[in-house]
């Protein structure tokens, strides 16, 4: 897999460029791994609803082909874009996007935190209370809100052409975090956004980027 830090890049050029890849590729194209970072852009999935997008303000909000709903980009958060060919890989899009998770929860425990997953709402999330905390977590704190005491650190969302993948994860690292209040962020009203910064992590995005890309390396080799 090759791997590509384009460092901060506007998210359309992008995205446009993903797409492009993933149209000119053959059975032959090595895979690879984007990383960058965006100035401030909300990004809405194939099926999001404009409702969730509730003061966009000066941020610019691009339409995309990925699935879920709106999420914010912006300085501070690392983006990876896998363009792996699944059939060549020899794994199906569930256990893809099982893989993306284990990369972001093994990104998180090398810098001592502990990152959960919540069934049915992609992404990794983190305890508020202790982010450090080792215990599993078992069903919602809360029935009625399964995100009670949990923060949202890494949002993910996926395309999938001819079996090829783009789009990918966004880690949070330094961000100012203001411009997910003016959204429901991935659909859910209230969900709380957080990022290393905030939970006591202190570290360069150049770091985090780089810890983030070798666990995606591993975990997403044939």
């Amino acid at each position: 897999m090759e791997l590509r830090n384009w460092g901060q890049v506007d998210y359309l050029p992008t995205y446009e460029a993903m797409q492009a890849f993933t149209a000119a590729r053959n059975e032959t194209t090595p895979d690879a791994l984007w990383l960058a970072e965006h100035p401030p852009v909300f990004t809405q999935g194939l099926a999001g609803l404009a409702g969730h997008v509730l003061n966009a303000g000066e941020i610019p909000v691009v339409p995309t082909n990925r699935g879920g709903q709106v999420t914010y980009h912006g300085p501070g958060q690392v983006m990876a874009y896998p363009l792996v060919d699944l059939k060549r890989a020899g794994y199906f899009v569930k256990e893809y996007v099982f893989k993306l998770e284990e990369a972001v929860i093994r990104t998180l425990a090398h810098l001592g935190v502990t990152g959960h997953r919540v069934a049915g709402a992609p992404g990794i999330y983190v305890r508020l209370d202790d982010p450090f905390a080792h215990a599993a977590l078992v069903g919602p704190a809360d029935p009625t809100d399964p995100f009670k005491g949990l923060g949202k650190i890494s949002a993910l969302g996926i395309k999938v052409s001819r079996h090829c993948t783009y789009h990918g994860l966004a880690l949070n690292v330094a961000m100012d975090l203001s411009p997910f209040a003016r959204i429901n962020p991935c659909g859910y009203a209230g969900l709380r956004t957080v990022d290393l910064s905030t939970i006591g992590v202190q570290i360069a995005w150049s770091e985090a980027a780089h810890i983030l890309s070798d666990k995606l390396l591993a975990h997403l080799a044939p």
